[in-house]
């Protein structure tokens, strides 16, 4: 399966999922607090996941600007996309701290936005990984 089709359909299912998580979940069931605190980390993991997919399947395959700049082709461009993935979710975690955003910070969110992006370098290099060399 071409890596822009397969990146698609994790997106598509991972944000479904974060949005059954977010607006469904948590606001109207109560958990204990065990699963609860997974279900306040969970959107933050799982999108933090998502970001290489996501950088796959918007950019792949264009020419534009923004395009050329986000493109993932090899180890090295994931690498680099993922510490700029990272910069941006540290950046966005601490302006959480400005009162006029109405967002509270949190350290776990950090923590599991790390494993999360760490994670999914993991799955999507390995697929990168195995799409270039069956094509190759």
């Amino acid at each position: 399966m071409e890596l822009r089709i397969f990146s698609k359909r994790i997106m598509i299912a991972g944000t479904l999922l974060i949005w059954m998580i977010k607006y469904g979940l948590r606001p109207n069931l109560l958990f204990p607090d065990p699963i609860s605190f997974f279900l306040g980390i969970a959107p933050n993991f799982l999108g933090s996941f998502l970001l290489p997919f996501g950088a796959c399947w918007f950019f792949g395959g264009r020419e534009w600007y923004l395009s050329r700049f986000f493109r993932i082709r090899n180890q090295g461009e994931l690498k680099q996309f993922c510490l700029l993935g990272f910069l941006l979710l540290l950046i966005n975690e601490y302006l959480q701290l400005i009162p006029v955003f109405g967002r509270t910070f949190d350290y776990f969110d950090i923590l599991f936005s790390i494993a999360g992006l760490g994670l999914g370098y993991r799955v999507f290099g390995r697929k990168l990984q195995q799409t270039y060399t069956l094509s190759a």
